[in-house]
C-alpha cells in the first residue's frame, strides 16, 4: 500500500478509463494516470492472450472483468479496492452490459464503497474549464462528436464515424502489403508504433492531389527496424496517405468534418457560432502531428465552398481549437482524475448500498430513473 495513504484522512478515490485497446487508471487529484495498459486478460486456463471485450456470455465477461480488475488492483496500484470510492469515465452511449458487469465485479466481489460514473466527452472538457464546446473523441473502434453546453450534452446532436485506430491499423496493413511488406511482419503492436512513429497527415491542397491521381511528390520513405535483423521500408505516400481515410468524401457525407458540422448544425441556432469557436479534440489518433491543422482547414473550406453550410452557418465562422493540458489520449482519465478530487463523489455516487438494494445501474435512458419527483 502507498506510503502516503497513511497520513491521509480519507483514501483517494481509484479512476479507471476502460478502453476498448487501452485502459488508463490511477488515484483522483493526480496529474497522470499511475498507467495505461493494453485492455486485456491472460486466461488462467490455457495462459493465451485475449481483449477483455472478446467474449461468449455474460457469465465469461464477469469473470474476464474481475480478473482485469484485480490485476489493476493489487499488481499495479498495490492498493486493497474494499471500502473505496471509484470513479469510472464511460462513454455515455456504451452498452449496458459493460457498465452493468462492471458494477458487479466492483460491488459484489471487490467491495468498494461507490462508484461514480462521469461521461467521457463532458469530464474531458472540463479540463479546460470551459462550459462549452463540441468533444471529438479520436477512439480505437470509432471517432464520436458530443456538443457540450453550459455543462450539458446534447444527446440528440451527437454523431460517430466508423473510423478509429482499428480501421486505420487496417488501411496501414493493406497499404503496406501492396507496397511489398510481408504480412506477418505486421502485427497490432508494431502497426500502432509505425502510426505513432512515422505517419502524418498531409494538408488539403496535397490530399486533393492524392484523389485526383495526380500525386505530388512524395516525402522520403524511413527504415522500420522490426526484431534484431529485419528492417522494412516505409514509403513516403504511406506515411502521408493513410490517415485519410478520415477525411474521404462519399455519398454519405460521413467524413470526419462532415460530422462535425453535421453536430453543430443540430444544435439551436443560438448555440452554433460558440460551438465553432470551441472545439476541442482528444484520443490516441489526435496526437498525430498535422491532424489539427488539417481538420481546420477542411472545415473552413466546406462553409466556405458547399451551399448546405454557407446558407445554414451565416456569416464569417471561425472554427477554433482548445489544445488539451496533457497528452490528449489521456484528457478523458485527467477529468475523472479532477472530478475525483471534488465533493461530488461522494454527493453523486451509486453506493453499495443503493446498488445492493436496486440490483442495477441508474442510466439515464430510463425513464425510473429520470423521473421528476411529485
Amino acid at each position: 500500500m502507498p506510503l502516503y495513504e497513511t497520513a491521509m484522512q480519507e483514501k483517494p478515490p481509484v479512476v479507471l478509463d476502460i478502453g476498448t485497446a487501452y485502459t488508463k487508471f490511477g488515484f483522483a487529484a493526480e496529474a497522470y494516470p499511475r498507467k495505461i495498459l493494453p485492455t486485456e486478460v491472460i486466461l488462467s486456463s490455457n495462459g493465451k492472450t485475449k481483449n477483455l471485450f472478446d467474449y461468449e456470455d455474460k457469465l465469461e465477461f464477469y469473470d474476464q472483468m474481475v480478473d482485469f480488475l484485480q490485476t489493476i488492483f493489487f499488481k499495479y496500484l498495490l492498493v486493497s479496492p474494499k471500502e473505496r470510492k471509484i470513479v469510472v469515465v464511460e462513454n455515455v452511449f456504451g452498452q449496458t452490459i459493460i457498465r452493468e458487469t462492471l458494477a458487479k465485479a466492483l460491488f459484489r466481489h471487490f467491495e468498494v464503497s461507490s462508484v461514480l460514473y462521469v461521461p467521457s466527452h463532458m469530464i474531458a472538457l472540463s479540463t479546460l474549464a470551459v462550459p462549452h464546446g463540441v468533444v471529438i473523441d479520436m477512439g480505437y473502434n470509432e471517432t464520436t462528436v458530443m456538443p457540450v453546453f453550459s455543462g450539458v450534452q446534447i444527446m440528440q446532436a451527437f454523431q460517430d464515424q466508423k473510423f478509429g485506430g482499428r480501421a486505420l491499423h487496417e488501411e496501414l496493413k493493406k497499404m503496406l502489403v501492396a507496397a511489398g511488406v510481408r504480412e506477418d511482419l505486421l502485427s497490432e503492436t508494431v502497426l500502432e508504433d509505425i502510426k505513432v512513429r512515422t505517419c502524418f497527415v498531409t494538408n488539403l491542397k496535397r490530399a486533393q492531389a492524392y484523389s485526383e491521381n495526380q500525386p505530388p511528390k512524395a516525402p522520403p520513405f524511413v527504415e522500420y527496424p522490426i526484431g534484431d535483423e529485419e528492417i522494412i521500408n516505409i514509403p513516403g505516400n504511406v506515411r502521408e496517405t493513410a490517415f485519410e481515410i478520415f477525411f474521404e468524401e462519399n455519398n454519405d457525407r460521413d467524413s470526419l468534418p462532415h460530422l462535425i458540422l453535421k453536430s453543430i448544425l443540430s444544435c439551436p441556432l443560438d448555440l452554433r457560432r460558440t460551438l465553432t469557436e470551441n472545439i476541442f479534440v482528444i484520443g490516441g489518433s489526435s496526437i498525430i502531428m498535422g491532424m489539427l491543422p488539417r481538420l481546420k482547414e477542411e472545415l473552413q473550406h466546406l462553409v466556405t465552398t458547399d451551399n448546405e453550410y454557407k446558407e445554414k452557418l451565416h456569416g464569417d465562422v471561425k472554427f477554433k481549437f482548445h489544445k488539451s493540458i496533457g497528452r490528449p489520449n489521456i484528457t478523458g482519465w485527467l477529468g475523472g482524475s479532477l472530478c475525483g478530487g471534488t465533493d461530488l463523489v461522494n454527493t453523486r455516487s451509486l453506493t453499495k448500498e443503493t446498488y445492493i438494494r436496486l440490483e442495477r445501474v441508474p442510466d439515464w435512458v430510463c425513464l425510473d430513473d429520470n423521473r421528476v419527483a411529485g
